[in-house]
């Protein structure tokens, strides 16, 4: 999939701290992802996050290629343990975001999980050798 993303002039910027359990399974899915970018549908919303090594983008099923949220500065380095939060700033470039922002907390992390039960985290693929048939064998 490829999809370019045009930005708004930024309407504000907030602080934020991210539960590590998101944080943590975004990174991983990304790693495991073939491409530099995943791409994470939020059904319920309709919604696509895009994610990369910088930061999470959040667009509307409407606007189709136009950023409405991004999630960036993610200050991961500031944890002493995988298992607190991470800093990170949010970008709203449009108006009226807040409330999409507190439903996009509550529904990013299940559309994690749906992907990651969708997909297989053990690594790259495997391939299997069956032998081969017997060719002298016709019963």
């Amino acid at each position: 999939m490829e999809i370019t993303c045009y930005r708004d002039p930024e309407v504000s910027r907030v602080e934020r701290y991210l539960p590590a359990k998101t944080y943590n399974l975004a990174v991983t899915l990304l790693s495991h992802c073939a491409t530099p970018y995943l791409f994470v549908p939020i059904r319920s919303m309709q919604y696509m996050a895009i994610i990369d090594h910088d930061e999470f983008v959040f667009i509307d099923g409407e606007r189709k290629c136009w950023i409405d949220i991004a999630w960036c500065d993610f200050r991961r380095q500031e944890r002493n343990t995988l298992d607190e939060p991470v800093a990170y700033q949010v970008v709203f470039y449009r108006d009226r975001m807040p409330a999409v922002m507190l439903r996009l907390q509550r529904e990013f992390p299940l559309a994690l999980e749906a992907l990651a039960g969708r997909s297989k985290l053990e690594g790259p693929a495997r391939i299997i050798h069956f032998p081969a048939k017997n060719q002298g064998n016709t019963g």
